[in-house]
């Protein structure tokens, strides 16, 4: 049996998918294998000896020490994509509610008074101080190319606006799927230099923190509209209100309010709504679930955002998993201390990622207890697992 601790409400349409007779799921349970979250923030959290695996029901990992469960040898799974389709939604809103002025709009029409006649006068009089502009002809420009920024694009192309996408590291999956009606941007300055609407599909890390600074606002086109439903921080909140008051930027749309900006009557501040639809949150459920189920019971990885993508078909036998440090001669002797044992290798698969190297092993007979604390006992082992299927 399986202990999995949920940290926050995870959707039920996810936990299903963890059978009742091979998974005990609790948010109050000791001795968990695996612990499955959304928001709750994990850094000051002591973290338990058993835990095999961690499982982000979303894209976003900030929450989660990354550093210390790869020492522990912790894969972290994620839900990319599961998302998307939420988060392009209110992009697409988000910019229509900017160059129509539908929430300055809406606040006056909300606050007008008298009777219908009143009212009528006094809307005629107003509504041209809230004239805007339409979305065909004009140029979105989407920086990070990954699930959300794709379709984000593609939606966009759909609406007849210009499409120029920058990410210097999409997939080639992903490549697969960008329309090729898509621009190509050599960098975010040409980009920016480009786009009438900018919007961020991106992590928040040191190379993206600040992306819009004073700098970068100085390229950019009069008038344009800056999205941010990524990450706070991508966006420098300063040189935002700087730009606005200046006229340099049409409007600011963004997921993450702050009191530097949220009364400005050109900011659209929304309360993180991104991924918060029943759909996204099912999505994220299943797709976590299912990746800490088949990683409990067979030691497969599927979207870990720490660990190499390992998919290895059972073989009979027992099977092992290693994790240990990438550095040589580690398969030479984990190799040697079951060949020392009498046990014979049906299939072996080992994959790395930057300091972290991950081994299936399957073996033709049981595997002795004393064989586990061998491997273990291997200078750069991080854990070892025997993954027996549940009966």
């Amino acid at each position: 049996m399986y202990k999995v601790l949920t940290l926050n409400n995870i959707s039920v349409a996810g936990l299903e998918r963890l059978p009742r007779e091979n998974f005990e799921v609790a948010s109050e349970i000791q001795h968990p294998d695996a612990i499955l979250l959304r928001s709750f923030k994990m850094h000051d959290m002591e973290i338990p000896d058993s835990l095999k695996a961690v499982g982000r029901a979303g894209a976003g990992v900030n929450n989660i020490p990354i550093e210390k469960m790869n020492d522990r040898g912790i894969p972290i799974f994620n839900a990319p994509g599961a998302n998307a389709n939420a988060v392009k939604e209110l992009v697409i809103s988000g910019m229509l509610l900017a160059c129509r002025n539908i929430t300055a709009a809406w606040d006056f029409a909300k606050n007008i008074s008298g009777d219908d006649q009143a009212l009528n006068t006094q809307v005629e009089a107003g509504k041209k101080k809230y004239v805007g502009f339409e979305l065909p002809g004009k140029t979105l420009g989407v920086i990070g190319l990954g699930a959300i920024g794709i379709q984000v694009a593609n939606a966009a192309l759909t609406l007849g606006m210009k499409v120029i996408g920058y990410d210097p590291e999409i997939t080639v999956e992903r490549a697969w799927q960008l329309s090729s009606d898509v621009q190509q941007a050599t960098s975010v300055d040409h980009l920016l230099s480009e786009a009438d609407f900018i919007t961020f599909h991106v992590p928040l890390v040191d190379s993206t923190r600040d992306l819009i600074n004073e700098e970068r606002i100085k390229i950019m086109k009069d008038n344009s509209v800056v999205l941010n439903f990524a990450r706070d921080g991508i966006v420098n909140n300063a040189a935002i209100a700087q730009a606005l008051e200046s006229g340099k930027i049409y409007a600011y749309v963004c997921d993450f309010p702050s009191n530097e900006l949220k009364a400005n009557p050109r900011v659209i501040a929304l309360p993180h709504l991104g991924a918060s639809t029943k759909e996204a949150e099912d999505n994220c459920a299943i797709m976590v679930a299912e990746q800490i189920k088949d990683y409990l019971e067979n030691g497969n990885i599927k979207n870990s955002v720490n660990f190499p993508e390992v998919k290895m078909q059972r073989n009979g036998g027992c099977r092992i998993a290693i994790v240990n440090k990438n550095v040589p001669n580690m398969l030479g002797q984990m190799s040697t201390t079951l060949a020392d044992a009498g046990l014979n290798i049906v299939d072996m698969l080992n994959k790395s990622r930057a300091d972290i190297a991950y081994t299936l092993v399957d073996v033709d007979s049981d595997i002795p207890d004393q064989v586990i604390k061998s491997i273990e006992a291997i200078d750069g082992v991080l854990s070892v697992r025997l993954v027996c299927k549940l009966k």
